[in-house]
Protein backbone atom coordinates (compact mmCIF):
# COMPACT_ATOMS: atom_id res chain seq x y z
CA UNK A 1 0.00 0.00 0.00
CA UNK A 2 1.31 3.43 -1.59
CA UNK A 3 2.05 5.38 2.62
CA UNK A 4 1.73 8.65 0.43
CA UNK A 5 -1.43 7.74 -1.04
CA UNK A 6 -2.87 6.78 1.95
CA UNK A 7 -1.90 10.32 3.68
CA UNK A 8 -3.78 11.91 1.07
CA UNK A 9 -7.01 9.90 1.75
CA UNK A 10 -6.36 10.27 5.59
CA UNK A 11 -6.47 13.91 4.84
CA UNK A 12 -9.20 14.16 2.64
CA UNK A 13 -11.06 11.86 5.45
CA UNK A 14 -10.19 13.73 8.39
CA UNK A 15 -11.10 17.00 6.98
CA UNK A 16 -14.40 15.88 5.16
CA UNK A 17 -13.39 16.74 1.22
CA UNK A 18 -10.35 17.67 -0.53
CA UNK A 19 -11.12 21.54 -1.01
CA UNK A 20 -10.62 21.80 2.74
CA UNK A 21 -7.64 19.52 2.85
CA UNK A 22 -5.47 21.08 0.23
CA UNK A 23 -6.76 24.65 2.23
CA UNK A 24 -5.43 23.33 5.43
CA UNK A 25 -2.17 21.18 4.12
CA UNK A 26 -1.37 23.31 1.18
CA UNK A 27 -1.35 20.29 -0.64
CA UNK A 28 -2.92 20.73 -4.45
CA UNK A 29 -6.34 19.40 -4.83
CA UNK A 30 -5.76 17.61 -7.84
CA UNK A 31 -2.69 15.92 -6.00
CA UNK A 32 -4.63 14.56 -3.28
CA UNK A 33 -7.97 13.22 -5.66
CA UNK A 34 -5.04 11.62 -7.86
CA UNK A 35 -3.25 9.88 -4.99
CA UNK A 36 -7.06 8.94 -3.51
CA UNK A 37 -7.79 7.52 -6.84
CA UNK A 38 -4.61 5.65 -7.16
CA UNK A 39 -4.88 4.06 -3.17
CA UNK A 40 -8.98 2.63 -4.62
CA UNK A 41 -7.21 1.35 -7.66
CA UNK A 42 -4.64 -0.48 -5.90
CA UNK A 43 -7.01 -1.86 -3.13
CA UNK A 44 -9.90 -2.68 -5.91
CA UNK A 45 -12.43 -0.84 -3.53
CA UNK A 46 -14.02 2.36 -3.51
CA UNK A 47 -13.50 4.19 -0.61
CA UNK A 48 -15.28 7.93 -0.91
CA UNK A 49 -18.50 8.34 -2.38
CA UNK A 50 -18.27 11.70 -4.70
CA UNK A 51 -20.99 13.94 -4.70
CA UNK A 52 -21.74 17.45 -7.05
CA UNK A 53 -21.20 19.48 -3.59
CA UNK A 54 -19.92 16.87 -1.22
CA UNK A 55 -18.68 13.76 -0.39
CA UNK A 56 -19.22 10.65 2.32
CA UNK A 57 -16.95 7.37 2.84
CA UNK A 58 -17.99 4.19 1.95
CA UNK A 59 -17.93 1.51 4.68
CA UNK A 60 -14.51 0.23 3.52
CA UNK A 61 -13.36 3.78 3.43
CA UNK A 62 -14.11 4.43 7.34
CA UNK A 63 -13.08 1.25 7.94
CA UNK A 64 -9.56 2.20 6.54
CA UNK A 65 -9.64 5.37 8.02
CA UNK A 66 -10.26 4.44 11.48
CA UNK A 67 -7.82 1.84 11.60
CA UNK A 68 -4.53 3.61 10.10
CA UNK A 69 -5.08 7.11 10.84
CA UNK A 70 -3.25 7.02 14.20
CA UNK A 71 -0.41 4.74 13.02
CA UNK A 72 0.01 7.50 10.03
CA UNK A 73 0.40 11.00 12.48
CA UNK A 74 2.69 8.49 14.55
CA UNK A 75 5.23 7.90 11.91
CA UNK A 76 4.77 11.47 10.57
CA UNK A 77 5.53 12.69 13.78
CA UNK A 78 8.09 10.74 14.33
CA UNK A 79 9.94 11.35 11.49
CA UNK A 80 9.67 15.07 12.05
CA UNK A 81 11.10 14.33 15.39
CA UNK A 82 14.16 13.47 13.93
CA UNK A 83 14.33 15.79 11.04
CA UNK A 84 13.35 18.87 13.68
CA UNK A 85 15.27 17.84 16.57
CA UNK A 86 18.15 19.85 16.73
CA UNK A 87 17.57 21.57 13.29
CA UNK A 88 17.22 25.48 12.86
CA UNK A 89 13.73 26.18 13.17
CA UNK A 90 12.32 26.02 9.35
CA UNK A 91 9.16 25.99 7.50
CA UNK A 92 5.32 27.54 8.01
CA UNK A 93 4.49 28.34 11.75
CA UNK A 94 0.26 28.79 12.14
CA UNK A 95 -0.86 30.51 15.19
CA UNK A 96 -4.44 31.25 16.32
CA UNK A 97 -5.15 33.91 18.94
CA UNK A 98 -7.92 36.02 20.70
CA UNK A 99 -8.23 39.24 18.59
CA UNK A 100 -7.33 41.37 21.71
CA UNK A 101 -4.24 39.12 22.68
CA UNK A 102 -3.43 39.40 19.23
CA UNK A 103 -3.38 42.90 18.57
CA UNK A 104 -1.54 43.92 21.31
CA UNK A 105 1.12 41.47 21.59
CA UNK A 106 1.58 39.18 18.74
CA UNK A 107 2.91 41.93 15.86
CA UNK A 108 5.56 43.11 19.01
CA UNK A 109 6.25 39.06 19.11
CA UNK A 110 6.06 38.12 16.13
CA UNK A 111 8.43 40.59 14.09
CA UNK A 112 10.58 39.89 16.95
CA UNK A 113 10.21 36.25 16.30
CA UNK A 114 10.51 37.08 12.62
CA UNK A 115 14.05 38.47 12.62
CA UNK A 116 15.35 35.77 14.41
CA UNK A 117 13.98 33.34 12.54
CA UNK A 118 14.27 33.97 8.87
CA UNK A 119 13.48 30.14 7.70
CA UNK A 120 9.81 30.09 9.48
CA UNK A 121 6.90 31.67 7.36
CA UNK A 122 4.92 32.87 10.79
CA UNK A 123 1.05 33.08 9.64
CA UNK A 124 -0.97 34.62 13.14
CA UNK A 125 -4.89 34.37 12.80
CA UNK A 126 -6.58 36.79 15.07
CA UNK A 127 -9.73 35.24 15.84
CA UNK A 128 -11.99 34.66 18.63
CA UNK A 129 -13.74 31.37 18.03
CA UNK A 130 -12.76 28.30 19.39
CA UNK A 131 -10.45 26.39 16.84
CA UNK A 132 -9.46 22.79 16.43
CA UNK A 133 -4.99 22.36 16.27
CA UNK A 134 -5.82 19.38 13.82
CA UNK A 135 -8.72 19.90 12.01
CA UNK A 136 -8.22 23.84 11.40
CA UNK A 137 -4.24 23.51 10.55
CA UNK A 138 -2.39 25.39 13.57
CA UNK A 139 -0.01 24.19 15.20
CA UNK A 140 -0.21 26.99 18.08
CA UNK A 141 -3.19 27.98 19.75
CA UNK A 142 -3.84 30.84 22.33
CA UNK A 143 -7.01 30.93 24.63
CA UNK A 144 -8.18 33.00 27.31
CA UNK A 145 -8.78 30.84 30.97
CA UNK A 146 -9.26 27.53 28.78
CA UNK A 147 -11.39 24.37 29.84
CA UNK A 148 -9.24 21.57 30.35
CA UNK A 149 -8.96 19.42 27.14
CA UNK A 150 -7.42 16.33 27.25
CA UNK A 151 -6.72 16.43 23.38
CA UNK A 152 -4.43 19.18 24.05
CA UNK A 153 -1.51 20.18 25.73
CA UNK A 154 0.92 23.46 26.76
CA UNK A 155 1.62 26.15 29.23
CA UNK A 156 0.29 29.42 30.58
CA UNK A 157 2.75 32.31 30.35
CA UNK A 158 0.69 35.16 31.18
CA UNK A 159 -1.65 36.23 33.94
CA UNK A 160 -4.09 39.16 33.33
CA UNK A 161 -6.21 40.92 35.23
CA UNK A 162 -9.97 42.96 34.90
CA UNK A 163 -9.79 46.47 35.68
CA UNK A 164 -12.70 49.02 35.88
CA UNK A 165 -11.89 51.88 33.57
CA UNK A 166 -13.95 54.75 32.53
CA UNK A 167 -13.36 58.32 31.28
CA UNK A 168 -11.07 60.61 32.36
CA UNK A 169 -14.14 63.23 33.47
CA UNK A 170 -16.21 61.07 34.68
CA UNK A 171 -16.64 61.16 38.52
CA UNK A 172 -15.11 57.57 40.50
CA UNK A 173 -17.91 56.97 42.77
CA UNK A 174 -17.98 56.54 46.32
CA UNK A 175 -19.26 53.66 48.40
CA UNK A 176 -22.41 53.60 49.23
CA UNK A 177 -23.14 54.02 53.42
CA UNK A 178 -25.15 50.84 53.28
CA UNK A 179 -22.65 48.63 51.48
CA UNK A 180 -25.48 48.46 47.90
CA UNK A 181 -24.51 48.77 44.50
CA UNK A 182 -23.94 52.58 43.01
CA UNK A 183 -25.61 52.89 39.53
CA UNK A 184 -22.89 53.77 36.79
CA UNK A 185 -23.36 54.05 32.97
CA UNK A 186 -21.49 51.50 31.18
CA UNK A 187 -20.13 49.95 28.31
CA UNK A 188 -20.88 46.22 27.81
CA UNK A 189 -20.10 43.58 25.80
CA UNK A 190 -23.49 41.72 24.21
CA UNK A 191 -22.89 38.81 26.14
CA UNK A 192 -22.86 40.01 29.78
CA UNK A 193 -25.98 39.21 31.82
CA UNK A 194 -28.67 41.56 32.27
CA UNK A 195 -28.49 41.49 35.80
CA UNK A 196 -24.41 41.98 36.35
CA UNK A 197 -22.71 43.83 38.62
CA UNK A 198 -18.99 45.12 39.38
CA UNK A 199 -17.07 44.73 42.37
CA UNK A 200 -14.52 46.87 42.46
CA UNK A 201 -11.41 47.07 44.80
CA UNK A 202 -8.39 49.98 44.98
CA UNK A 203 -6.03 49.27 47.48
CA UNK A 204 -6.98 48.34 51.05
CA UNK A 205 -10.37 50.49 50.25
CA UNK A 206 -13.54 48.88 51.10
CA UNK A 207 -14.90 47.00 48.20
CA UNK A 208 -17.46 49.04 46.13
CA UNK A 209 -20.29 47.53 44.63
CA UNK A 210 -21.58 49.11 41.15
CA UNK A 211 -24.34 48.31 38.97
CA UNK A 212 -23.32 49.01 35.77
CA UNK A 213 -26.48 50.47 33.34
CA UNK A 214 -26.08 49.82 29.87
CA UNK A 215 -25.72 52.92 27.53
CA UNK A 216 -24.08 50.51 24.91
CA UNK A 217 -23.69 47.08 23.94
CA UNK A 218 -20.71 45.94 21.96
CA UNK A 219 -19.62 43.05 20.52
CA UNK A 220 -15.79 42.94 20.90
CA UNK A 221 -13.69 44.15 23.71
CA UNK A 222 -11.94 46.45 21.21
CA UNK A 223 -14.99 47.93 20.58
CA UNK A 224 -16.03 48.74 24.24
CA UNK A 225 -12.78 50.56 24.77
CA UNK A 226 -12.89 52.78 21.96
CA UNK A 227 -16.24 53.48 23.20
CA UNK A 228 -15.13 54.62 26.46
CA UNK A 229 -12.46 56.63 25.26
CA UNK A 230 -14.92 58.21 23.77
CA UNK A 231 -16.69 59.42 26.48
CA UNK A 232 -19.64 56.64 27.12
CA UNK A 233 -19.10 55.32 30.21
CA UNK A 234 -16.96 53.03 32.49
CA UNK A 235 -16.46 49.22 31.64
CA UNK A 236 -14.39 46.12 32.78
CA UNK A 237 -11.65 45.45 30.69
CA UNK A 238 -8.16 43.73 30.66
CA UNK A 239 -5.31 45.81 31.78
CA UNK A 240 -3.38 44.46 28.60
CA UNK A 241 -5.71 45.97 26.57
CA UNK A 242 -5.90 49.22 28.32
CA UNK A 243 -2.33 49.50 30.03
CA UNK A 244 -1.04 52.32 27.42
CA UNK A 245 -4.30 54.38 27.64
CA UNK A 246 -4.26 54.51 31.63
CA UNK A 247 -0.45 55.31 31.77
CA UNK A 248 -1.14 58.50 29.06
CA UNK A 249 -3.95 59.88 31.33
CA UNK A 250 -6.50 58.95 28.07
CA UNK A 251 -8.63 56.56 30.49
CA UNK A 252 -9.08 56.69 33.90
CA UNK A 253 -8.38 53.43 36.14
CA UNK A 254 -10.87 53.11 38.99
CA UNK A 255 -9.92 49.83 40.71
CA UNK A 256 -9.65 46.59 39.98
CA UNK A 257 -12.54 43.87 39.00
CA UNK A 258 -13.14 40.92 41.69
CA UNK A 259 -12.39 37.45 40.86
CA UNK A 260 -9.92 35.08 39.78
CA UNK A 261 -6.94 36.58 37.37
CA UNK A 262 -7.46 35.84 33.35
CA UNK A 263 -4.95 32.79 32.41
CA UNK A 264 -3.93 33.16 29.26
CA UNK A 265 -2.82 29.50 27.65
CA UNK A 266 -0.36 28.49 24.18
CA UNK A 267 -1.70 24.69 23.49
CA UNK A 268 -1.29 22.44 20.97
CA UNK A 269 -2.85 19.23 19.72
CA UNK A 270 -1.56 16.18 22.13
CA UNK A 271 -0.86 14.36 19.76
CA UNK A 272 1.87 15.66 18.00
CA UNK A 273 5.67 16.30 19.02
CA UNK A 274 6.88 20.00 20.05
CA UNK A 275 9.07 20.83 16.74
CA UNK A 276 11.77 23.27 16.68
CA UNK A 277 9.75 26.00 15.30
CA UNK A 278 6.93 25.14 17.85
CA UNK A 279 8.81 25.58 20.43
CA UNK A 280 11.13 28.45 19.61
CA UNK A 281 7.87 30.75 19.33
CA UNK A 282 6.69 29.27 22.50
CA UNK A 283 9.82 31.16 23.94
CA UNK A 284 9.75 33.99 22.20
CA UNK A 285 6.32 34.52 24.13
CA UNK A 286 7.44 33.49 27.23
CA UNK A 287 10.61 35.81 27.06
CA UNK A 288 7.80 38.62 26.30
CA UNK A 289 6.41 38.09 29.99
CA UNK A 290 9.16 37.21 32.26
CA UNK A 291 7.28 37.49 35.18
CA UNK A 292 3.95 36.19 33.63
CA UNK A 293 2.14 39.52 34.25
CA UNK A 294 1.59 42.01 31.23
CA UNK A 295 3.47 45.14 31.25
CA UNK A 296 3.64 47.77 28.18
CA UNK A 297 6.51 48.32 26.29
CA UNK A 298 8.45 51.39 27.02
Amino acid sequence: MNLDALSAFNLVAAHGGFGRASRVTGRPKATLSRRVAELEQSLGVRLIERGAHSLRLTDEGRALHARTEGPLSEIAEAGEAVILGASTPRGRLRVSAPVVFAHVALPRIGARFARAYPEVQLEIVAEDRKVDPVEDGYDLVIRVDPAPDERLVGRRFLNDERLIVAPTDMARPAPMDDGGARAVKAVLLGTAAPDIVWRMRAGTETEIVLEPEPVMRLSSLLMVRDAVLAGAGAAVLPRLLVADDIASGRLACWGTHAGPSVEIWALQSARRLVGAKVRAFLDAVERAFPERIFVPPA
